[in-house]
């Protein structure tokens, strides 16, 4: 798609990123070369390469280069510690990290290395931006090991590559709080791309401000692969400021700005909004969390959009459904709309039957981009995907009497902060390294500005005085803040059943009054 992108579209800009402004004929080359490199770093075809830095010209001319090197995608997160980092590159068996050393005031490779894993398959570590440690190469130097050679090798294999080939594994938490790598193919992560463009109405020329992570889906596969889909100019931001956002609009002539509800709001309520000339924008999408009415009908009335999508997806399955164009902003706010082509969905009870119409019930679905597995792990693929290809989503959903999808709940207890899912039982284990927790339950609670946050509830060892404070300040050094709770509960004991699991509504109920 990439070379298609620099045939189709030649001389139109494909990426702005400070100084960096490369048309899509040069984006093609400078990925070609960045194939090289890999290459000559010793990467074979399915080998994995990691990426662990902020959204970039680098992070773009990285990934379309491994793929041309027949390499398969593993990003992470930019919110995860050392020791998260290096439990996905352990697990996927990365030979490439491509990473940063100065995002934010941190260090990746410092982080990594303060985590003391071992990573015995890991064997180049390139950093992007700021200074490279010994024993890493700069990108410079990275790049500087492509010949003539490395891009007949990667001319060779991006010629070889075959739709069922793994692309990518994005890693997912779940109930058992261990992340799982959903493992995709080519043509499953290219039908994200390209149906998420029809659904949006992407236009070539469009420029588009990206500010969704690339190590998410929603950045790398409905952003950088979408624009490549369509002739769309990528504008990537490394992280939201909603004065910066404006500046960029303005500055850009930005057409397509999307993104979760607490980002329209903050563009919606800053002071500086009335001295940008917005009036370049069109089109977006809205989802990732629960979403106002009178959010969107702002949206409408106060920014010159004239096409907003509401729509629901998932890391293992792609996006499943959407609004449309013309739907009412009550629609867009309280609904996920209809499959998208080729997905068909079920409402099913516990009994795996579907339930009577009109009722509640788990989401089930099957499409052109749910995942292949989950890597290394039968048991759960064999739990998440019938053999037939139907995926349990864990979500709770209703169909509306015009046959849009609305998501009413969870089976699995994960909440939503500011669009990361958070998932209790990952935070729990985490929590429960502290020497001076005996027991802890995680809960999501209700949050005016970020959606979700979490409250602990937690049983303190005989004789310790932990204050909330010092939990809060710990988790804060042992995962990504989204995962940190943001208030902490001391209970003499946690509410069991019969079968000795924690009743979490009565947390729930107890968390509710205390707010009251």
């Amino acid at each position: 798609m990439t070379a298609d992108a620099a045939g189709r579209f030649g001389d139109l800009v494909a990426l702005v990123d400070g100084d960096t402004r490369l048309s899509y004929r040069e984006l093609f080359e400078a990925t070609r070369t960045a194939g090289a490199a890999f290459v000559a770093s010793g990467i074979s075809v399915g080998d994995r390469v990691a990426i662990w830095a902020f959204n970039s010209a680098e992070w773009v001319i990285a990934a379309l280069g491994l793929w041309q090197a027949g390499a398969v995608l593993v990003p992470i997160n930019t919110r995860f510690r050392g020791a998260e980092a290096a439990d996905i590159l352990t697990r996927s068996r990365a030979r490439v990290l491509v990473t940063v050393t100065d995002f934010l005031g941190t260090d990746y490779v410092a982080m990594l290395g303060n985590a003391g894993v071992d990573l015995p398959h890991l064997q180049t570590t390139v950093v992007t931006r700021g200074d490279p440690w010994p024993g890493t190469e700069s990108w410079v130097s990275f790049l500087a090991g492509a010949n003539a050679d490395g891009r007949a090798e990667v001319d060779r294999r991006r010629a070889a590559v075959a739709p069922d080939d793994p692309s990518d594994i994005l890693f997912t938490s779940g109930t058992t709080g261990a992340p799982k790598g959903a493992v995709s193919t080519h043509s499953r992560t290219l039908f994200v791309a390209t149906d998420w463009a029809v659904m949006v109405g992407l236009q070539e020329g469009d420029r588009y401000l990206q500010v969704n992570p690339y190590f998410h889906m929603f950045g790398l596969k409905s952003g950088i692969l979408t624009s490549l889909s369509a002739g769309v100019t990528m504008l990537p931001e490394p992280v939201f400021d909603a004065g910066r956002a404006l500046e960029r609009i303005e500055r850009e002539r930005v057409t397509i700005f999307p993104g979760a509800p607490t980002l329209y709001q903050s563009i919606l309520d800053h002071p500086d909004r009335g001295r940008h000339d917005l009036s370049s924008l069109r089109a977006g999408a809205i989802g990732a969390a629960d979403i106002p009415v009178e959010l969107v009908r702002r949206i409408f009335d106060e920014l010159p959009y004239s096409v907003m999508i509401s729509g629901y997806g998932l890391t293992e399955g792609g996006t499943v459904s959407g609004t449309a164009p013309d739907d009412d902003p009550e629609t867009i706010a309280t609904t996920v709309g209809r499959p998208r082509p080729t997905f068909e969905l079920r409402l099913v009870g516990t009994d795996g039957n579907d339930v009577p119409g009109g009722d509640a019930g788990e989401v089930v679905v099957r499409g052109a981009s749910v995942m292949l597995e989950y890597l290394d792990d039968p048991e759960a693929t064999a739990y998440a995907l019938s053999p037939d290809g139907w995926l349990r989503t864990g979500d709770i959903g209703e169909l509306t009497d015009a046959g849009c999808l609305r998501i009413v709940g969870r089976v699995k207890d994960m909440f939503i902060v500011g669009g990361f899912n958070a998932y209790p039982a990952e935070i729990e284990n985490i929590l429960l390294r502290h020497a001076d927790l005996q027991q802890v339950a995680v809960i999501g609670i209700p949050d005016r500005r970020l959606g979700e946050v979490g409250m602990a509830f937690v049983v303190r060892r005989p004789g310790s005085t932990v204050s909330s404070d010092d939990i809060i300040e710990w988790s804060r050094e042992q995962m990504a803040n989204y995962k940190v709770p943001r208030a902490v509960e001391f209970v003499d004991e946690l509410p069991l059943n019969a079968t000795g699991k924690v009743v979490k509504d009565v947390l729930r109920a107890s968390a509710a009054t205390g707010r009251s």
